[in-house]
């Protein structure tokens, strides 16, 4: 009889819960299009970071087996060599470090290992879903280079950490190891490099001190978007309903919302965006859902009017900083990083300062000869090592092919001092004459964009992070 009851009871308790949904309209049905439209355009631009880290996880990590830049979820894919001249991979490709890749599933604590690194520069970048980096990645600069055992656990987790552990209490299930590890680039050190990074490993907790072959896990035949198309693209083709509707299914397992977030997330769900919960488009007033249907469209628009709020123009050169570590409510700055350049390092480990002009404003050509003079003791303010990399620019920044296959210029070409201790590079098409090829990149017949790398650069003066050091200016001397 009792079991007939609650059975009753439970029947009785769902008849009055529907007669109650219908009879008391929603709160989305309750407000204007124009505010519906504004809470979506920012629930957009919030859940951006988020949509395309866990698209990027999947594309890079859903594979049968370690190949190209892509590896199944708890193995490393490590780039062996620089990439070619020819590459149209990703945009402004590296020639100072050697990635290696590694996408994790923290529903049982991982722990990541690296042998000794000696004296080499290296960067661990820890990323989780929400594109948060931790400021103490396993690098050069916060560690000591011995060996090392790291543990990465979800949120909520309890367990014990053994002692031989740092550990890394994690915001999200799934997080990604983007590892950078310096090679000079000749064929010894690439070898050097290469014999690290096969040492680069993760092992479950469970199987920790045992023999331990890595498992991949199935694939998944129907991830429900493309898996070779660009993010951006992936994400603007899931539309308004489907971008929500994974945001939503995001923040109800994998990719909690911290507590700072609460007064956007009631914000969301005045039109029905919450964790856990479907986003139905058809449960909205016809007005409303005609208000939101190009939500993408209109939020991405608004993000690319922020890219250049990401920093400032110093002597030509665009520079910014404060990336990595975002603070509450700091949507939109988040945002534009997933966009244009996901997901960026803490400044404390690499700060990237760009220019297409010269000191007079215009556009950087192969038809002229250019030069950048540090003056004596001025050279990049940096704790690891600088470069200075040339792109050409055709949908994209890529390296320029050249007769020395020769795409950065940095201290390991021994660049030769002018006779006062003054350093001028040189960037233009032509040799400068074989004296001063050691400090010549290479540039396009056409337009050409330079970046300087600054790896681990200096934080008391003189420091481009507070602003004491600045890049010369490039000069036209033709």
């Amino acid at each position: 009889m009792i079991a007939i009851d609650r059975r009753v009871l439970l029947v009785l308790g769902v008849a009055v819960s529907t007669c109650l949904a219908a009879a008391v309209p929603s709160r989305a049905q309750s407000i204007s299009p124009a505010e519906a439209q504004q809470i979506a355009t920012d629930a957009y631009v919030y859940g951006y970071s988020l949509i395309t880290t866990e698209v990027t996880r999947v594309q890079m990590s859903n594979v049968p087996k370690v190949e190209g830049f892509t590896s199944p979820t708890g193995q490393f894919v490590n780039v062996p060599r620089y990439p070619p001249a020819d590459y149209r991979g990703v945009s402004a490709p590296n020639a100072d470090t050697l990635y290696s890749v590694a996408w994790l599933d923290l529903a049982e604590p991982q722990v990541f290992s690296h042998p000794d690194m000696g004296d080499r520069f290296y960067l661990f970048e820890l990323t989780d879903l929400w594109m948060s980096d931790s400021e103490s990645s396993p690098s050069k600069r916060t560690a000591s280079g011995k060996a090392a055992n790291y543990l990465f656990t979800p949120p909520g987790w309890k367990g014990e950490v053994p002692a031989d552990m740092k550990h890394f209490p994690m915001a999200t299930r799934y997080m990604v190891i983007l590892g950078r590890t310096y090679a000079d680039g000749s064929e010894a050190d690439y070898k050097a490099v290469n014999t690290l990074q096969a040492q680069y490993k993760i092992t479950p907790l469970s199987a920790w001190g045992k023999p331990y072959t890595p498992v991949t896990p199935p694939v998944n035949p129907s991830p429900g978007f493309s898996m070779t198309d660009k993010p951006q693209s992936v994400i603007l083709a899931m539309g308004t309903e489907g971008y929500f509707n994974l945001l939503a299914k995001l923040m109800a397992s994998a990719a909690p919302a911290p507590a700072t977030d609460a007064p956007i997330l009631a914000s969301m769900a005045k039109i029905g965006i919450e964790p856990g919960q479907p986003f139905e488009m058809s449960k909205l007033d016809p007005v409303v859902q005609q208000a939101l249907k190009d939500i993408p469209q209109t939020a991405l628009k608004k993000i690319e009017a922020n890219k250049e709020n990401l920093g400032g123009i110093v002597n030509g050169w665009s520079i910014t900083k404060g990336l990595g570590t975002y603070g509450p409510a700091d949507y939109m700055k988040r945002a534009v990083v997933a966009a244009f350049g996901w997901p960026a390092n803490q400044e404390r480990d690499a700060v990237y300062p760009n220019t297409e002009k010269d000191s007079a404003g215009q556009k950087l050509s192969g038809a002229n000869k250019y030069t950048l003079t540090f003056p004596k003791d001025a050279t990049p303010p940096v704790n690891g090592f600088w470069s200075f990399t040339m792109y050409m620019i055709d949908q994209g920044w890529w390296f320029v092919p050249n007769p020395l296959n020769r795409f950065t210029v940095s201290m390991r070409d021994n660049p030769k001092f002018n006779a006062d201790g003054s350093l001028t590079l040189y960037f233009q098409n032509e040799s400068p004459g074989a004296e001063k090829e050691s400090n010549w990149l290479p540039a396009p017949k056409g337009d050409f964009v330079l970046m300087l790398r600054m790896y681990w650069p200096k934080e008391t003066t003189p420091s481009i992070i507070d602003g004491s050091w600045k890049v010369p200016h490039v000069v036209k001397v033709n």
